[in-house]
Order: structure tokens, then C-alpha cells, then sequence
């Protein structure tokens, strides 16, 4: 086995076990291979060993080495896990299955118009701002229920919610907290979870992960 594909046989495994503490199903949580920054080479190790969802941060580095390798793989998944500007909504449209960064009133009027315009209706999680960070991205909690029905009300797809914990602390009472917003929303998807702590989100019931340094190893 290569080392890319040894990397995702072992975090399959960890998911699967979390999951399992957690009295759910590993199939139940989608792992995302994040892959901002590694080229395609990097990126095609992963592809043979079966693995189908990817994430990006970027619009236009998503679209610099994507479209070749969708060609060949043609089940591939991309979600877009970074932050999105508002007049990249239509490229992001026409290329991304899945919208992680939708968090401010100005994304959900861009996204319905590119929506409406390209004929790609995306699924969208909404990031919650969980630790209330100045420099992170995502909407203030309690700007959360607003947003939902702005969204809702604009034709968007909902998938659930998303968040980032802030950097060193215990991430469990903040994935915990963003399972809570989802319920008393009505959302039964999380994103939630990255290399380092990913298997606390599963038992905190991520349904989504959004794994990239334990795939494919410290960037240069």
C-alpha cells in the first residue's frame, strides 16, 4: 500500500471505532480528504484507493486542477470547506456538490442568484462562529435562527451546520454545543471534526469530517 492510501485504511478504521462509542454507523460519517495546497500527484494516491470526496478552500485553486481529474474520476465529490466571496458564488456553483462556509445575509442573495442562474442548486451548511473568534469566519450564534430563515426563505438547500473550534482547547464542549444549534434548528448534519480531533467530533455526532495532514502528511 502507498502511504495515502495506509493514511485512509487507518482513519477509516478511527472513524468507524468512534463511531462505534457512540452506538452509530461508520458509514454514517463522510470523511472529506482535504486537499488545498497538494497537487494532483498528491491528490491521485487517494483517488486509486477508493477515496471520492474531497474538500477545497479555494474557488480558483479548485478550479486549476479539478476539472482533469473529474474527467477520470467521475464520482468525484468536491466540497468547498473555505470561506467563499460573494462574487465567487457562480464559479463555486458550477463546481462544488456541497457549500461548507455559508455565513453572512450578503452569501445567501449571491448564492440564490448563482443557484437560479447555473441550475446547480448546492447543499449549504451554515458555519457558526461556535467559539465567537474576531478573526474566524461564520455567523454569531445568536444571529443563527435569522440567517437559517434568510436562507430558507431564498430557496436554499440547508444541510446543516459547520464550525471550526478555536486552536488549542478541548474542541468536545464546542462540537457539543454545535449539535445542539443543529437540533433546535431542526439539522441533522454536522460538519465538524479535522485531523487532530476528528474522532471526538464522531462521538459528538459529526456527520461529516474534514480531514487533511493525517491523509497526506505535513505540507512543505
Amino acid at each position: 500500500m502507498t502511504e495515502p492510501a495506509q493514511a485512509l485504511c487507518e482513519i477509516r478504521d478511527d472513524i468507524a471505532h468512534a463511531a462505534r462509542i457512540a452506538r452509530r454507523k461508520g458509514e454514517d460519517v463522510t470523511l472529506i480528504a482535504v486537499s488545498k495546497t497538494r497537487t494532483p500527484a498528491e491528490i491521485e494516491p487517494l483517488l486509486e484507493a477508493g477515496q471520492r470526496v474531497f474538500g477545497e478552500n479555494r474557488v480558483q485553486e479548485a478550479q486549476a486542477k479539478w476539472p482533469d481529474l473529474k474527467a477520470r474520476y467521475p464520482d468525484v465529490r468536491l466540497h468547498l470547506v473555505g470561506q467563499l466571496q460573494s462574487n465567487k458564488a457562480e464559479d463555486a456553483a458550477l463546481l462544488f456538490d456541497a457549500i461548507h462556509s455559508l455565513d453572512r445575509p450578503s452569501l445567501v442573495t449571491a448564492l440564490a442568484r448563482a443557484f437560479e442562474k447555473t441550475g446547480r442548486s448546492v447543499p449549504c451548511f451554515v458555519q457558526v462562529n461556535i467559539g465567537d473568534e474576531e478573526q474566524k469566519g461564520g455567523c454569531a450564534i445568536a444571529d443563527l435562527p435569522a440567517l437559517l430563515a434568510e436562507a430558507k426563505a431564498a430557496g436554499l438547500p440547508i444541510a446543516g451546520l459547520m464550525c471550526v473550534p478555536p486552536a488549542d482547547v478541548e474542541p468536545s464542549p464546542y462540537f457539543a454545543l454545535l449539535a445542539k444549534l443543529a437540533a433546535d434548528n431542526g439539522l441533522s448534519r454536522l460538519s465538524m471534526g479535522m485531523s487532530g480531533d476528528f474522532e471526538a467530533a464522531v462521538r459528538l455526532g459529526a456527520t461529516h469530517v474534514r480531514v487533511g495532514t493525517a491523509l497526506f502528511g505535513p505540507r512543505d
